[in-house]
Formats: C-alpha cells, sequence, structure tokens
C-alpha cells in the first residue's frame, strides 16, 4: 500500500498535467495534429508555444490594449499584408504604401 504523501504528490503531477492541456486547448490554436508520432506533436505544440509567447513579447514591448486573442486573430487575418506591425496592432487607420512606377509613362497629369 502506498503511503497518503506518496498518493498526494503523484495527484499533483497528474493535476499539473491536466492544467496544462487546459491552458493548451484555451490559449493555442491547434485545431489538429498534422502528424502522429511523438516528434510530430511535441514540434506542433512548441511551436504554437512559441507564437503564443512572441506575441505575448510584442503586445508587451508595444503596451498594446488588445487582448492576445484579439492580437493573434488580427495577425492570422493580415499574415500577407504589407501594412506595418505597430499600425496593425494599435488599430489606427492604414496609410497608404506608395507605388512607384519610375518606367510607366502617365495617361494622365493629376
Amino acid at each position: 500500500m502506498l503511503p497518503a504523501f506518496t498518493i498526494t504528490q503523484l495527484y499533483r503531477c497528474r493535476w499539473q498535467v491536466e492544467l496544462f492541456f487546459k491552458w493548451i486547448k484555451q490559449h493555442l490554436r491547434i485545431k489538429a495534429f498534422f502528424g502522429t508520432s511523438q516528434n510530430a506533436v511535441k514540434s506542433q505544440i512548441w511551436i504554437a508555444v512559441s507564437v503564443y509567447v512572441l506575441v505575448a513579447i510584442i503586445k508587451n514591448r508595444l503596451h498594446l490594449k488588445p487582448s492576445l486573442f484579439q492580437i493573434l486573430q488580427i495577425l492570422s487575418l493580415t499574415m500577407f499584408e504589407r501594412t506595418p506591425l505597430h499600425q496593425l496592432l494599435t488599430l489606427s487607420a492604414p496609410e497608404p504604401i506608395p507605388l512607384v512606377y519610375d518606367n510607366q509613362l502617365n495617361l494622365f497629369e493629376f
């Protein structure tokens, strides 16, 4: 029979694992795993945690008011846009990106 202390320690360790997976489900956007091997699952979790930490650092350094979830949503929707990051995340109006046509003729003078 196991002593009460050993049982308590096992329960605490198991509870920490449960809390970790609950946090993953609530905070990381992993809809499906791309592989089933242990390495594939670990890699995908580490990538998701890394992205979460990087966004938290950006939020802290830029003193942003939106939540981490809102910032992640903005980034996922604007991933391929050329708008500066600070402008995207401060929700200010975008500045037009100047288009340069050095080798084209002007049809109309404005």
